[in-house]
């Protein structure tokens, strides 16, 4: 990969980047382009906090009412999905 890295490329690689999936010659790019591109560090820091916001939501438990209800329908979906393959 080229050491080259515009703000289209940077942008492109941009989630792979945040979640540690580039090479490390390919992380070395975007995060030389990084420390001289202020657009593209803003992406970058949108990106990190989504990816914070989001990691941090996904470690919450929905609260137990909410849970029963989800399982609930989930079963009445079943029940119907299973009744209308036996008959039809």
């Amino acid at each position: 990969m080229s050491s080259e890295c515009d703000c289209a490329r940077a942008r492109r690689e941009l989630e792979e980047y945040v979640h540690h999936e580039l090479c490390s010659e390919e992380a070395a790019d975007i995060r030389a382009h990084l420390e001289t591109c202020g657009s593209c560090r803003e992406e970058h820091l949108v990106s990190v906090t989504l990816t914070q916001v989001i990691s941090r939501s996904c470690r919450e438990a929905a609260p137990e009412d909410l849970r029963r209800q989800v399982l609930l329908r989930l079963r009445q979906i079943q029940l119907e999905h299973i009744s209308g393959a036996v008959s039809g």
